[in-house]
């Protein structure tokens, strides 16, 4: 078992399983029992056997290789726009909590979540609603190989010559992911909390070129310029602009200056 005695003095509830299917469905069963599973309690497994991420994709991992954890959200924002903003929030958290082991790389957001070092992705992230509450999981590439990495675009803490301290990301992931829900449920939208400007500081596939996928086979190609209020990718695209609230992104190329 894991050492994670920080994380414990943040997260209301902290269980370790030595492997499980899927973090976010284990969650969302227990935390039935809002009594027994508050608000910021975490499940985290080293092994994950049937993980998913964004737009229903399968996600696994050699066993001891990545780190799967979900959190469960209680204490929301009243206005369920506000509440889209979850996501972002959490990419936005776990980049600072990557970042603060990695000092010397580049990391960031690719809209809406994941989280790349020096443009490969490290952690995807997946918000599933519950109930009243929002499940919130994470899958981060610790001790992965390079030949174990599922995709010439991913990295790991390891191929990046570096041992995770698995307790103090976690601990620092809450304390941003926690801050900041609090925050967008005091203010009542990104824009006043603080996070529309933490998501567009830190969102790489801002001045980018992206192709997007859209739901009915579409796609949509152009240049991500912002962020908006509602959480949306805006994109132009010759002379129009389009605001995206679900789609894949792909980075095409660096803008040209």
């Amino acid at each position: 078992m894991m050492d994670l005695q920080r994380t414990r003095e943040v997260s209301s509830r902290v269980e370790e399983l030595e492997e499980v299917g899927s973090t976010n469905a284990a969650l969302r069963v227990l935390s039935a029992d809002a009594d027994g599973w508050p608000h910021l309690s975490m499940l985290l497994t080293a092994n994950q056997t049937a993980g998913r991420g964004r737009l229903d994709r399968t996600w696994s991992a050699p066993a001891g290789s990545a780190l799967a954890v979900s959190v469960v959200l209680c204490r929301l924002p009243d206005d369920p726009e506000a509440r889209g903003w979850i996501p972002l929030a959490a990419g936005v958290a776990m980049t600072d909590a990557v970042a603060a082991q990695l000092p010397d790389r580049t990391v960031a957001v690719k809209w809406p979540n994941d989280v790349l070092v020096d443009g490969r992705k490290i952690c995807g992230i997946l918000a599933e609603a519950t109930g009243d509450a929002v499940i919130v999981g994470s899958g981060v590439n610790t001790a992965m190989t390079e030949a174990e990495l599922p995709v010439p675009t991913a990295t790991s803490f390891a191929v990046l010559g570096a041992t995770v301290d698995v307790d103090r990301l976690l601990a620092t992931y809450l304390e941003r992911l926690s801050a900041s829900i609090e925050a967008l449920a005091e203010s009542g939208d990104a824009v006043s909390s603080g996070l529309h400007a933490a998501a567009v500081e830190r969102c790489v596939t801002l001045g980018l070129d992206v192709r997007v996928s859209l739901p009915g086979d579409r796609f949509l190609e152009g240049r991500a310029e912002t962020i908006d209020e509602d959480g949306r990718l805006v994109v132009r695209a010759g002379q129009e602009t389009h605001a995206v609230s679900a789609g894949d992104v792909v980075h095409v190329r660096p803008a040209q200056p």
